[in-house]
């Protein structure tokens, strides 16, 4: 009953909820981009990263090979190494944990455990959170996969370009500042004048390195970057800071 009543776990569980529901999505799409239950399943099984199964199997989609796949996904995970530098400074995982923790460590788990003053609702918002999307993302992505296989051809139904599309919806509503739509913006029309010269899956690896270019140069405020899916404080600031703070961030 103690570990129901933390306000970590309590912010794990609903995060969990939110974010699990997205399985949906990524299981129906990647079976209709073309891969089959079982390599969709070890996907979210092993890879376990949303932003970066969306880019493979946009790729898939589009007609690019594997290691154009593999290496659009890799990019976008790479900020999950970073989590996980902070988060094991933080929580001192030891022996199998450390393993554990490793691959539960994503943009909703980071952000619930460092969302936290106390070491121990530290720990607790973690494992609440990483579990506990591990497991219904898995679930859901089950689901989606399920259904996805009965719809047959995906240009069929208009699904071809899916997979992109909802990778656009996860990414932008997460863009925190100017400069990070502007280098969107940026990269996506590097991608659109690639497209007629390079390969498939290509385009995207050349989006990916003019923002490396720009980000190297550039020199954004520290409290610009991404966001997670899903902000699991947004109410609590809200309370904190209430209506004058937020004229006072608009004016």
């Amino acid at each position: 009953m103690k570990l129901l009543s933390s306000p970590a776990v309590k912010v794990g569980i609903s995060i969990s909820i939110a974010t699990g529901l997205y399985g949906v999505s990524f299981g129906a799409l990647s079976v209709t981009s073309g891969l089959d239950f079982w390599q969709t399943m070890a996907l979210s099984l092993l890879l376990f990263s949303g932003g970066s199964q969306f880019a493979f199997i946009g790729v898939v989609a589009g007609g690019g090979s594997g290691v154009a796949a593999m290496s659009a996904a890799t990019l976008l995970g790479m900020r999950n190494g970073i989590y996980g530098m902070q988060l094991n400074a933080l929580l001192h995982p030891t022996g199998w944990r450390k393993y554990v923790a490793a691959q539960l460590t994503i943009d909703e788990s980071t952000a619930t455990s460092t969302g936290q003053t106390d070491p121990d609702e530290q720990r607790r918002g973690f494992w609440a959170a990483g579990i506990g999307i591990y497991v219904l993302w898995n679930l859901f992505t089950a689901v989606g996969a399920l259904a996805g296989a009965g719809l047959g051809d995906p240009r069929q139904w208009g699904l071809d370009g899916a997979a992109v599309a909802a990778f656009l919806a996860l990414l932008w509503p997460r863009l925190k500042g100017r400069e990070p739509v502007a280098i969107a913006v940026v990269c996506a029309l590097a991608t659109v004048l690639a497209v007629p010269f390079v390969p498939a899956g290509v385009p995207i690896l050349i989006a990916a390195v003019v923002a490396a270019v720009i980000g190297w140069f550039s020199h954004g405020r520290s409290d610009e970057g991404l966001e997670p899916d899903v902000d699991p404080y947004a109410e609590h600031h809200h309370r904190q800071h209430g209506p004058a703070a937020s004229r006072k961030a608009g004016a």
